[in-house]
């Protein structure tokens, strides 16, 4: 993860420490028979000084009996290391993160069953050949699938497996002085010269010299005759900070995933709901979710608000949806009032409640053959176009001798034609419930749950009128009817609006948001950060006075400015008339250094 690059001033500096890279080179020169000046190995191995079978120093075969050339053996342990140099490769790491990527598309294009069990099941039915497929591979729950986990897991090792050397290599930086001197300073990419004044001595410039540097931000070591100087440490930094903001942004988000929840309740305007598992119509958590983290608060849900366009452009569009609540923090807390829209959420001590959906929910009574209420109250049914014309199913279970039930659909601004019942516009200007009719003998209560949207007909019987066609009842707000032979009556009574809540805990994305912060912070300091050196040595010049010499080496792609700063260097340094000698490194064959 390491930006690299040659330099031959390195071989000019043949009195300072070598640095680990360096050492790193030496030793595999001598352990595969390396000389230093680059001479091949001997064939000691051979004739068999190097060992047997010809095998050359550090385990590296030899030519077999055949004259073949042998690949090393690595070994079981040979083998381990480097599929581990391999995964903590920077190449592996960007493979990883662009493969989590796109591992990502299908949750955003395909419907996902923790958010959409029911277009899950649509997509399902729609496709009866791709929908298996994608349900076996996982394609449904992306976000939790076995071969996403694997990609996400292997990114995080190997960021970890990439950032911790890079720490403890700049830690070890950071300690070390700047380096030694070159010995030929013309060869760099930045050169000046200055006459050195008569009237100071060489300590007295090399004073000067770092004094100036350390006023220009510089690290600053003295030499034998000579200032060694460098900057820019906080580019590598950066580059480690981005890093590290990427592996916390991962650690976010599992912290996220793993006790995070999302979950939806429908609730009746007038009605409220409470903070408890019980509440909710369906919930999604995470692999370390617990009920206790559901807070206690309750929301009273008293008014909503709802307007569509009525013109003749874009008609039936919506242009208002604002619901007031009542908020309770606590038990014993004091209530709030807060209004909730599309877009602006309601947050009560960490959970986020938005609302995604409305709808309408006729309020019927039904009574039984002997007159007794056996089911009164709102019922939800659920839209099926832009218009609102909604399906739903209202059970009256507790019927006496028979149970009723009734399939339904309700239309806001309700019109019939070849089409059959429906609505003409999303707004309950002439609301109308159109029903079917099943009874049947009580059922005993097995406590199972059942689906309040749908109607089970086992053991039921579909009423019929006197042609023999399915008994289709029409009913309006204020009106009833009398099924035959004595068995009910069904009254609708006026029609109230239902509001569908998202409420949701992501623990997090505070961990989230910082990381990006602190990730564009470190991209912008290995940016724009320029690692520099600059080296300053006094000598006796061949038959003349004494000279400053100064050297400059950008270590990055960024070398703007560096010729004119070392001649102002070496300008600063002189007499004020000496005359300045700059070379630019790009014409003296000047090469880059190693970093």
């Amino acid at each position: 993860m390491v930006d690299v690059t040659q330099t031959d001033t390195q071989s000019e500096t043949d009195d300072r420490p070598r640095t680990r890279s360096e050492d790193d080179v030496v030793a595999a020169g001598e352990a595969s028979g390396t000389v230093a000046g680059g001479a091949p190995p001997t064939q000691a191995g051979a004739d068999g000084g190097g060992g047997r079978d010809g095998v050359i120093g550090g385990g590296v075969r030899g030519d077999d009996r055949g004259g073949r050339d042998l690949a090393p053996t690595l070994g079981p342990l040979g083998g381990l290391r480097w599929l581990w140099t391999q995964l903590t490769s920077m190449r592996t790491a960007l493979v990883l993160l662009f493969a989590l990527a796109v591992a990502a598309v299908p949750g955003s294009l395909i419907p996902q069953r923790d958010v959409s069990p029911i277009r899950v099941s649509d997509f399902i039915t729609q496709h009866p050949t791709l929908g298996p497929i994608y349900d076996k591979v996982g394609l449904f729950n992306v976000f939790t699938s076995a071969w996403f986990s694997a990609i996400y897991l292997l990114l995080f090792v190997s960021l970890v497996g990439c950032i911790v050397p890079r720490v403890m290599v700049y830690a070890k930086a950071l300690r070390s002085p700047p380096p030694r001197t070159p010995r030929n300073l013309s060869r760099l990419p930045a050169y000046a010269t200055a006459p050195a004044p008569v009237d100071e001595t060489d300590e007295e410039l090399l004073e000067l010299a770092a004094l100036k540097l350390r006023g220009a931000r510089y690290r600053v070591a003295r030499h034998d005759g000579s200032v060694s100087a460098e900057r820019g440490y906080l580019r590598e930094a950066g580059n480690l900070v981005f890093h590290l903001s990427l592996l916390t942004l991962l650690v976010g988000v599992a912290v996220g995933g793993l006790y995070g929840f999302r979950g939806t309740s429908v609730v009746i305007v007038g009605q409220g709901f409470a903070n408890n598992i019980t509440q909710y119509d369906d919930l999604t958590t995470g692999a370390w979710f617990s009920d206790d983290q559901l807070q206690p608060f309750t929301i009273g849900v008293e008014q909503f608000r709802v307007a569509f366009e009525t013109g003749p452009v874009q008609t039936g569009a919506a242009r208002l949806f604002e619901l007031d609540t009542l908020v309770t923090d606590r038990p014993g807390a004091t209530p709030y009032r807060k209004t909730i829209e599309v877009n602006h959420p309601l947050n009560v001590d960490g959970t986020t409640v938005h609302l995604i959906g409305h709808g309408y929910a006729p309020v019927v009574t039904v009574k039984d053959a002997a007159g007794d209420v056996a089911f009164s109250g709102p019922v939800v049914f659920l839209p099926q176009d832009g218009n609102f014309t909604s399906a739903g199913v209202i059970k009256a279970p507790d019927g006496r001798p028979r149970r009723l039930a009734f399939e339904g659909i309700f239309a806001p601004t309700a019109k019939v034609d070849e089409q059959g019942p429906r609505s003409i516009f999303p707004d309950a200007l002439d609301p109308a419930l159109y029903v079917n009719v099943w009874t049947g003998p009580p059922k005993t209560e097995t406590g199972l749950p059942e689906n309040v949207y749908s109607l089970d007909t086992a053991g039921l019987t579909q009423l019929k009128d006197a042609k023999g066609d399915p008994l289709r009842v029409l009913l309006k707000p204020g009106t009833s009817y009398t099924l035959p032979d004595g068995q009910g009556t069904i009254e609708m009574t006026g029609v109230a609006r239902w509001v569908k809540l998202q409420l949701s805990d992501t623990p997090g994305v505070a961990i989230v948001l910082g990381s990006i912060a602190t990730a564009v912070l470190g991209l912008c300091l290995s940016l724009f950060v320029r690692p520099r050196r600059v080296w300053v040595r006094v000598r006796a010049a061949e038959g003349g006075p004494r000279l400053i010499e100064v050297g400059g080496l950008d270590r990055a792609d960024a070398r703007a400015g560096l010729t004119e700063d070392v001649a102002e260097l070496a300008d600063e340094l002189g007499p004020p008339t000496a005359e300045l000698d700059a070379v630019d490194g790009s014409s003296t064959g000047g090469s880059k250094e190693n970093t």
